[in-house]
């Protein structure tokens, strides 16, 4: 069996992943601090203003992060900076779903843990646009 993780120091200010761009590998957050952001870009103008960046959320220390490489069409819906010098843990997202494709207990206590997070996420995002 390959090794599929692997842990990784992040020095501050560090991009992780790219809102857009493939997402290939997933993070869980050991130490430290990742700020998430997005942009907003106005179709009507999208050549002539550049996009508006806002924050979208902040990932501690036991946290996972990336899970859109589990979620088809496996794309960043984020951009994730480290905001201090933080150590990650980072699996490679493909062969991580072979593996769960073989064993389906994992594969079923993933989806769950995944769903949890995605829920906290929304309750995030509920209470931000309602302080807004």
């Amino acid at each position: 069996m390959s090794v599929i993780a692997e842990e990784k120091t992040l020095e501050k200010n560090t991009l992780i992943i790219e809102e857009c761009d493939t997402a290939d590998k997933i993070y869980l957050l050991i130490d430290g601090n990742v700020d998430l952001s997005s942009r907003s870009i106005d179709e009507m103008y999208i050549y002539t203003t550049p996009p508006k960046e806002f924050y979208a959320g902040s990932i501690n220390p036991g946290e996972v992060f990336s899970i859109s490489a589990l979620i088809e069409p496996y794309t960043n819906n984020t951009t994730a900076k480290a905001s201090e010098l933080s150590r990650v843990i980072m699996t490679d997202a493909i062969e991580l779903r072979i593996l769960l494709e073989q064993d389906l207990e994992l594969a079923n206590n993933l989806t769950r843990q995944t769903v949890r997070v995605l829920m906290e996420r929304l309750i995030d995002l509920r209470v931000q646009l309602a302080a807004s």
